[in-house]
């Protein structure tokens, strides 16, 4: 079986599990939780890996991921998930669980990157033109990364609107290297 059919398959045991118990919601934050951890700490990845590590070891790492306060209902999730040795597949799972959470919401994910603060002002433009491009409830985050050096990274669902100085200079770069390796 491959890690797209297994991440899938678990997450939508999870989701319905959660919503049997009407707790998808608090699961949806914690696996957004869980996924951020992965996409920020890629020790995380590395520790779970670790054959040495023992399962009580792995547990409380994961739990501690998401805050150490997990529900009732992902810590069983999570315990299963470690029992049945699939902790390796923990952030395929986490994503697949978003994206089908989302599916049956009709909820789209919405993220603005800038390199300083915005202001409530700016976000709630941001909001309503993300509203108006894919209509449905929309979950909305900010985040500041001064890397983009300015200008902004808009993310809506899969796709990507990069407006940020960093990669417009690096395009003017690479435009300047073209154009020299054909001089010279």
């Amino acid at each position: 079986m491959n890690e797209g059919m297994i991440s899938k398959r678990y997450a939508k045991a999870l989701l319905q599990y959660a919503m049997d118990q009407k707790a998808e919601d608090a699961v949806f934050s914690e696996m957004k939780h869980l996924a951020s951890a992965f996409a920020h700490e890629p020790r995380l990845r590395m520790a779970l890996d670790n054959p040495t590590l023992n399962a009580g070891d792995k547990l409380k790492l994961i739990k501690a991921a998401v805050g150490n306060k997990g529900s009732e209902e992902y810590v069983k999730f999570i315990e299963l998930v470690v029992k049945n040795k699939r902790d390796m597949y923990l952030q395929q799972i986490a994503l697949s669980y978003i994206d089908l959470y989302c599916d049956a919401k009709h909820m789209n994910m919405g993220r603005l990157v800038t390199a300083t603060p915005v202001d409530d002002a700016v976000k709630a433009k941001m909001r309503s033109l993300l509203q108006k491009i894919k209509p449905g409830t929309l979950d909305f985050e900010t985040e500041v990364d001064p890397g983009i050096e300015g200008g902004f990274v808009l993310y809506i669902d899969t796709y990507r609107l990069d407006a940020s100085v960093k990669t417009q200079l690096n395009r003017i770069k690479q435009q300047f290297v073209a154009e020299n390796s054909k001089m010279g």
